[in-house]
């Protein structure tokens, strides 16, 4: 256990999922955590739902998706499940948006996204689902997008300022992070080389512009294809991978009052590709690569401070 921003962290691990998954689409509802699609060992994008009662720490199957996906965004609203995006069986991009009806246990479709994409990040503000950047193939995706549930239409947000794939991102006091990935040439640098970076940008919701924090607030490790959450006044960003030859394990946190980042426990299995999901005072990391796919159910808690 140890204290992040005068907060105290320590991680739970849960029963293993059934079928190993990278990029796993993941949700929380009624007490169950829901692990949709993904890649398995073949590789390729599967159709398989499954569920962990939180209660009594078993998993069930669930209804297959209607196609198989890897890497779709998802959020929960009044008991429905949102999913946008995410990899096809043909391994392409999709734009696909569909929910799903627990009491049903049915998936139905909505408006496609404006950009087709896998890997992005999404989140819930007021009656909008926000969905920012993701891949297509090798290529950064840098669209930023916004779903209004009510009208049921799509608008366009600045996009993000830097060409970085496998970025992470979270929302906090009303402000979304933008954290590290694999930096991509640009059209002042076409000819270098994909690099991972600690940079942190900030896109602040009321005012709709975004700002790059200066050096001195970015992260402290370079890494790219990780989880980042949002904790008890702290953005988290967990495992990915940087410069060394094996995933990392490394857990660190940027507490938003004090304007620094200070280490947090390891994640007990280093990884990458890994899907999350906040849950309360939980932020789950779920399946992902290790020495090879995972079906490691870990989570770092928000315990009573010290």
């Amino acid at each position: 256990m140890a204290a992040g921003g005068g907060r105290a962290f320590a991680w739970q691990v849960f029963p293993p999922m059934p079928t190993c998954r990278v990029y796993g689409t993941v949700a929380h509802q009624d007490g169950h955590l829901l692990v949709l699609g993904g890649c398995g060992r073949a590789g390729l994008p599967l159709d398989t739902a499954e569920t962990l009662d939180m209660a009594s720490h078993t998993w069930l199957a669930l209804a297959p998706l209607p196609t198989a996906r890897a890497g779709a965004a998802a959020v929960v609203l009044d008991g429905m499940v949102y999913a946008l995006g995410g990899m096809g069986p043909d391994t392409a991009p999709q734009a696909q948006v569909l929910v799903y009806e627990p009491r049903r246990d049915c998936w139905l479709s909505l408006p496609s996204m404006p950009t087709p994409c896998y890997g992005a990040s999404t989140f819930l503000h007021r009656n909008k689902i926000y969905v920012l950047g993701g891949r297509q193939g090798k290529l950064p995706v840098t669209a930023f997008e916004a779903f209004d549930l009510e009208t049921r239409t799509w608008t366009r947000h600045p996009s993000l300022p830097s060409r970085r794939a496998f970025a992470g991102c979270a929302m906090a006091e009303g402000s979304v992070f933008s954290l590290g990935g694999l930096q991509q040439p640009g059209p002042h640098n076409f000819y270098s080389r994909p690099h991972f970076v600690n940079t942190v940008e900030m896109f602040d919701l009321e005012h709709g512009s975004w700002t790059k924090l200066p050096r001195g607030l970015r992260m402290r490790d370079k890494r790219a294809d990780f989880v980042v959450g949002s904790l008890g006044g702290n953005i988290v960003a967990i495992g990915g991978l940087g410069n060394q030859p094996c995933p990392l394990a490394s857990v660190e946190s940027f507490s938003l009052s004090r304007r620094r980042w200070e280490a947090l426990p390891a994640m007990p299995t280093a990884r990458c590709s890994c899907s999350s999901l906040q849950a309360g005072p939980r932020l789950f990391v779920i399946g992902g690569v290790a020495q090879g796919p995972s079906q490691a159910v870990e989570a770092l808690c928000l315990c009573d401070g010290v």
